[in-house]
């Protein structure tokens, strides 16, 4: 048998970003901004000794690892021929500018679910629990949905892919540096 439990932070929390999909022929290449939904799905094939999967109350951290990669962000792919002018707007105190690798719900629904796994690996519930799903919506009509490789055995450690602990932590210092040269006030 497998639990789930879910946790959701939806679009009411403040998830505010801005970013483009420099590559569409449509619209979505300007810049545009939705303020995020997050769902968290945990499985687990035991309950802790509260009957819990994880303790929601507990889940703090990742919400606050949420708010430094999204919130007043404007989020440019690292090969956005305009990442130049972004990165100026930064300069300039206009943006709080984080690269990433791709922008987009599926993209940032990727990023979400490395961020848990990674989370929870470092977390109480690394021998019990895992990452089964996230979920990033635009808004009612637009989501995007990763899930982890079924396999026959729950405890998955390999994140595999690029290392998302490195770009939270880049995320941090980026976020650190704005605030020492006065771009950004906390």
């Amino acid at each position: 048998m497998r639990f789930c439990s879910t946790k959701t932070y939806g679009h009411n929390i403040g998830l505010s970003c801005a970013f483009r999909q420099w590559r569409a022929d449509s619209h979505c290449r300007l810049l545009h901004g939705y303020a995020l939904a997050f769902k968290f799905v945990f499985e687990a094939r035991e309950l802790d000794h509260r009957n819990w999967v994880v303790d929601f109350g507990g889940l703090k951290s990742l919400k606050q690892q949420l708010e430094l990669a999204f919130d007043h962000a404007t989020i440019v792919a690292s090969d956005d021929p305009e990442l130049a002018w972004f990165q100026e707007a930064e300069r300039r105190g206009i943006a709080r500018v984080i690269v990433t690798d791709g922008t987009g719900c599926e993209r940032f629904a990727e990023f979400a679910y490395n961020l848990a796994a990674s989370w929870l690996e470092r977390s109480d519930y690394a021998d019990r629990v895992v990452i089964r799903s996230v979920e990033v919506m635009e808004h009612g009509a637009n989501s995007a949905i990763v899930e982890r490789e079924r396999r026959t055995v729950i405890k998955e450690t390999a994140l595999g892919g690029p290392s998302w602990d490195e770009l939270y932590e880049a995320v941090k210092q980026n976020i650190r540096d704005m605030h020492a040269r006065g771009l950004l006030r906390v």
